[in-house]
């Protein structure tokens, strides 16, 4: 028995990984010269860069469980504790830290003592926390609402939704809170703020991604016997099933395609397609992030969010970069829609001076080098309506599935989403292996 799984990022990863380690022979196929799909580094004069910012929060137990399959869990860090310094800009940094207290008190004295929210709308955030506390994620009523608009209904004015709920909905579902499915949001602050106390505690890579996924995954599947394609192109998906690569068929008795929905959608055969085929309505949105290199330190924390900003977080990439002297902030912007096809001078024009209000040891310091990269289809668009067009890990065709982090996993499209995507093809490619065998 054989398997070819199409696409190596992490959700090929975790599913090729699963495979091998129950004994099934995989052949992944890669048409990058790299694997970790959206998760990759280059490197550029002294520096290596990471595509975009990616961390992790303590709940994301298959996304560490990979790092552990991978030998690499000791290349992150987790914080002890959830603390996260809120800039803004004329004021103190805020603080959002989890208290010593058992779940749901650990953020109340946080919310309760949020700077940048008048007293009034505090008490209305944590009342609006309690009511998010007793959604059902799954509910289907509530993929037809917003988040904003839940949250508006509750006395969250558009200040709060933007300087409290955008910190946490944004970044985890790359969609402004008024543009954001209502049940992913409730599922992101169920779990990971209102779930288990340590939940939303957050990890961060300490050396780039290539040696953290890409690097790892490539000698690991090596290791258990596994055959990796770099810079293959498929050209088509049978029902026999077969992949053709680079005009040569390849028979499998099972494949899992690992790809972005448009790819999957153009690769696979008809019979393997749902009728209507609503995949399209998943869309894409952006994410670009502003590399800025100083001459000096020009920031203490390892990472901060911002309100009263269009910068949303930025994070201290010095040290993992290669840095020497200096330092090399990036800022992570979400729902970028608006910045995506912004000159780079432009986006320069606008974040430098940005920064330089928010973090006052910038004023004086000289900005060495900018540049600016730009993920146009980062993840599918998570509006209201999203969870109706996320397809299942099994198709039409017996012996074809899909893993990728835009299936319906019930989490937002993110890491955690992609490996458990992965998992979940995997156990379905088993199942279906038996069932030849039984044949």
């Amino acid at each position: 028995m054989s398997v070819v799984i199409v696409g190596g990022g992490l959700a090929g990863i975790s599913a090729a990984i699963a495979l091998q380690e129950s004994g099934v022979p995989v052949t992944l196929v890669e048409s990058r010269p790299w694997l970790g799909g959206a998760t990759h580094s280059f490197v550029r004069g002294e520096l290596s860069v990471d595509n975009g910012q990616h961390v992790f929060l303590r709940c994301c137990s298959a996304y560490q469980g990979l790092l552990r399959r991978l030998r690499a869990d000791h290349l992150v860090e987790v914080q002890d504790r959830f603390d996260v310094a809120v800039l803004r800009p004329g004021a103190r940094p805020a603080r959002l830290r989890r208290a010593s207290l058992p779940s749901p008190l650990h953020l109340l004295p946080a919310l309760a003592g949020y700077a940048p929210l008048p007293p009034a709308d505090r008490l209305r955030a944590m009342r609006a926390a309690v009511g998010l506390r007793r959604l059902d994620p799954a509910d289907p009523v509530l993929d037809t609402m917003s988040a904003g608009t839940w949250l508006a209904e509750r006395g969250q004015r558009a200040w709060a939704r933007q300087a409290l709920w955008g910190l946490f909905i944004t970044a985890a579902l790359n969609a402004e809170p008024d543009d954001a499915a209502l049940g992913l949001s409730a599922m992101v602050c169920k779990r990971a703020l209102l779930g288990r106390a340590d939940a939303a505690d957050i990890g961060v890579p300490l050396v780039p991604l290539e040696e953290l996924h890409g690097g790892p995954a490539l000698r690991r599947i090596a290791e258990m016997g596994g055959t990796v394609r770099l810079k293959a192109k498929v050209e088509a998906v049978t029902t026999d099933p077969k992949v053709v690569v680079d005009g040569a068929p390849i028979a499998a008795d099972a494949v899992v395609m690992a790809v972005p929905h448009e790819a999957a959608a153009r690769l696979l055969p008809a019979q393997a397609l749902p009728d209507p085929l609503r995949w399209p309505e998943l869309d894409a949105s952006p994410i670009v992030n502003v590399h800025v290199v100083y001459d000096r330190k020009v920031m203490d924390a390892p990472f901060a969010a911002a309100v009263a900003s269009p910068v949303q977080w930025v994070f201290d990439r010095t040290d993992v970069s290669g840095l020497r002297g200096g330092q090399y902030l990036a800022v992570s912007l979400s729902a970028a829609d608006r910045w995506i096809d912004m000159p780079t001078a432009k986006l320069r024009a606008r974040f430098v001076p940005e920064l330089r209000r928010l973090l006052p040891a910038a004023r004086d310091a000289a900005v060495r080098e900018l540049f600016v990269t730009r993920e146009r289809r980062a993840t599918f668009r998570q509006r209201p309506g999203c969870a109706a067009a996320r397809p299942g890990a099994a198709t039409r065709a017996p012996g074809l599935f899909l893993a990728g982090a835009w299936t319906d996993t019930g989490w937002p499209d993110t890491m955690e989403g992609a490996v458990r995507s992965g998992l979940t093809a995997a156990r379905l490619v088993r199942r279906h292996l038996e069932g030849v065998r039984d044949r």
